[in-house]
């Protein structure tokens, strides 16, 4: 996948031409140019780029350039697609034909890894400095701006106009393939990893977060407290238990407290002596 979408990156950019096409109308009519054609393509050195107008001066013309130089994001752009192509290329090589020698050890996935992260980083920046300069070139090529170059469209007399405009589909698709690439190789960062070392050292030793230390601990109380119900029935269906258990009870006796012979003592005199409160006991 990665490398379809590469080859569609470098091939939409890397081969595309342009034109525009102007027309000026002198007020002598023989003097008039009505197919100014301006011809630009990759890697766009605009400043490069000229066309002769005339100039609506008997048969003189003047020769004009464009302005800007875009050449250095379109091969920036280019350069990380074509790239990208080849390790993709020479990455499903290495999956299919090697695959034991690249999970021997884990440099092979380190290095996989690194240069994936690499490509995406690469991918980013490369595709937005690409767009700016695609809106750079727009803005250059615009029929407009380019009449404005002319010097006989400075006179009120002389008309001029654009007969042709750009066409951009192809640039604008490669942008948006540009941006896809970064996509996919961000998702491949996540596959990569997983065959590295550090993924396999942390699904090996997982750190136990504090929710399932709580989950831990509480099965824990749960299993002692089944061990618990079970010793207690274990104890209750013991043939002997009931046995020992009424023996037990047979055998314990209260301790004997004298209290020795009972004092009788009148309702009367408790009320007139003021005695402290007494405890009453009857002899059964």
């Amino acid at each position: 996948m990665c490398m379809i979408f590469a080859i569609c990156a470098f091939a939409t950019c890397g081969g595309y031409s342009g034109h525009l096409r102007v027309r000026v109308e002198c007020l002598d009519k023989s003097q008039s140019n009505l197919s100014i054609t301006v011809n630009f393509a990759y890697p766009f050195r605009l400043q490069q780029v000229h066309f002769q107008p005339t100039l609506c001066e008997g048969n003189r013309q003047e020769s004009i350039f464009l302005v800007g130089d875009y050449s250095s994001s379109a091969q920036f752009f280019v350069t990380v697609a074509v790239f990208a192509f080849l390790y993709s290329l020479m990455a499903t090589v290495v999956y299919i034909y090697y695959q034991n020698k690249y999970r021997e050890g884990n440099r092979g996935p380190l290095v996989d890894f690194v240069v994936t992260v690499l490509f995406a980083f690469m991918w980013l920046v490369s595709s937005c400095a690409w767009a700016k300069a695609l809106s750079d070139v727009k803005s250059a090529t615009d029929p407009t701006q380019v009449l404005l170059l002319i010097s006989a469209c400075r006179y009120p007399a002389n008309r001029c106009s654009a007969s042709h405009h750009p066409v951009w589909s192809e640039l604008n698709t490669s942008v948006v393939f540009g941006f896809v690439n970064f996509i996919l190789w961000t998702g491949n960062i996540w596959f990569v990893f997983k065959e590295t070392g550090w993924y396999k050292t942390g699904q090996r030793y997982p750190m136990r977060s504090a929710s399932g230390r709580r989950a831990n601990g509480m099965s824990q109380r749960l299993y002692s407290q089944s061990s618990f119900d079970q010793s207690g029935d274990s104890f209750y269906q013991h043939p002997y238990s009931q046995g020992s258990f009424n023996q037990s009870i047979g055998s314990f006796r209260l301790p004997q407290t004298s209290l020795g012979q009972p004092i009788i003592i009148s309702q009367g005199d408790v009320t007139s002596k003021g005695l402290n409160p007494i405890i009453f006991v009857n002899d059964i």
